[in-house]
């Protein structure tokens, strides 16, 4: 090979190696530290703090009747908790359905519908008072002892908890594929951090604050699409720890279709990338000044690529450039660091994944990685302004009868 273009190969094999180890590394450090995590104890105590569970959905009314029935179950004094529907564009049989129920009904209706305005809008018109906010999606069922748990665990000075969402359905290879994904988030970005003494991500569903602190941070919210990544990181930004509740679940709707897949990660992204533009900076200014580690590691996080693709291009890259090395005869030492990367990326994925996957299922599923990761790459491509248009996720049934069946 040429001089001149064998230096530019190992410039460009380097650049690329490079980028994907440091986020293979990272996600990697945070993957063994999640084989450590142990669920912290809250004792549940006398005092019942009363909550208030906010449901908002937009055009929900295929799911939202069985997931105000499922809500009312919980083992939480029943009046110390309000079920609180947020119903955006509802048909009018749904309303009156949803009013037979002993639970709150706040009707909306905004020119561009977002969730930051639900939940607004519902926290100005709410009367009582109330200790905690619940925030979950219209196709979210909380597991029966979910109230209790998160009322325990604000015994402590936490603002914020973060639940474990979990799938309820994997009766697709996307749907496989999505709920395998949102374990891998929880080990690394919630028991990852918190054995390492960082907050835990939330996720947008399944969260709880306090309630008065909510509703002040909500204030402040405008954010279209990504809301929870805002508020996410003005609690970072402040100083506050969030908690993670392995074993308090909520059980959330795994897509199942390709469109909805590519909507829902296209948002995701462009929020992502939103914030790490707007907070990059900032974050790094508080690490220096400040020793603020949480902040500077969330902005840090909204800059790692999807965990679908890094595996990809891992491995693409990997086998391509271990290839031409030989072909070139490229010195031997790029390939063995293509090597250690590639077993890095495995290991973080074996250590993430629970064991409960480790199916024919699953196996069966894998089938539909190339496919996950031509949609992923595709929401990518389709980023632009996503986090400033209002993307509505259309769920389907809810499973009824969730709580009876765990």
């Amino acid at each position: 090979m040429n001089p001149a273009l064998q230096t530019f190969y190992i410039v460009i094999q380097l650049l690329i190696l490079a980028a994907l180890a440091l986020s293979t590394l990272y996600i990697f450090v945070f993957s063994c530290a999640g084989l450590f995590y142990r669920q912290p104890v809250y004792p549940p105590r006398t005092l019942y703090r009363k909550i208030a569970v906010l449901i908002p959905g937009y055009k929900e009314d295929d799911v939202i009747m069985e997931v105000a029935r499922e809500a009312l179950l919980q083992d939480y004094p029943g009046e110390q908790y309000d079920i609180v529907i947020i119903a955006d564009s509802f048909r009018p049989e749904t309303l009156a359905c949803l009013r037979e129920l002993p639970i709150k009904v706040v009707e909306v209706k905004f020119d561009k519908s977002t969730k930051s305005k639900a939940l607004n809008k519902a926290m100005e018109v709410l009367t009582g008072s109330y200790d905690i906010a619940v925030v979950l999606d219209a196709d979210n069922v909380m597991a029966i002892d979910f109230l209790t748990k998160i009322n325990a665990c604000f015994e402590k000075d936490f603002m914020a908890v973060q639940g474990h969402r979990t799938a309820k359905n994997t009766n697709t290879p996307l749907a496989i594929l999505d709920a395998v994904s949102e374990e891998i988030n929880n080990h690394i970005f919630r028991k990852g951090h918190r054995v390492l003494g960082l907050s835990s991500a939330i996720i947008g569903s399944g969260m709880a604050f306090r309630y008065g602190f909510f509703k002040e941070l909500m204030a402040e919210v405008k954010a279209v699409g990504g809301f929870d990544k805002e508020i996410e990181l003005k609690l970072l930004k402040d100083g506050y720890k969030i908690e993670y509740l392995n074993d308090a679940l909520v059980f959330d709707e795994k897509v199942q279709k390709a469109e909805v897949f590519s909507n829902q990660r296209r948002r995701w992204l462009s929020a992502q990338l939103h914030y790490f533009r707007k907070d990059f900076f900032t974050a790094l200014k508080q690490l220096v000044l400040k020793g603020n580690a949480d902040y500077f590691d969330k902005a840090i996080q909204f800059i790692q690529p999807p965990r679908i693709l890094l595996l990809g291009s891992v491995f693409l890259f990997g086998a391509a450039f271990v290839v031409f090395n030989f072909i070139f005869g490229i010195c031997f030492c790029y390939s063995i660091l293509w090597g250690i990367v590639m077993i890095l990326c495995l290991l973080t994925f074996l250590f993430s994944i629970p064991g409960a996957f480790y199916t024919k299922e699953t196996m069966r599923a894998m089938a539909s990685l190339p496919k996950g990761m031509i949609l992923m790459m595709g929401s990518l491509l389709k980023i632009k302004g996503a986090n400033k248009t209002f993307i509505h996720t259309k769920h389907g049934s809810v499973n009824p009868g969730i709580n009876k069946e765990n």
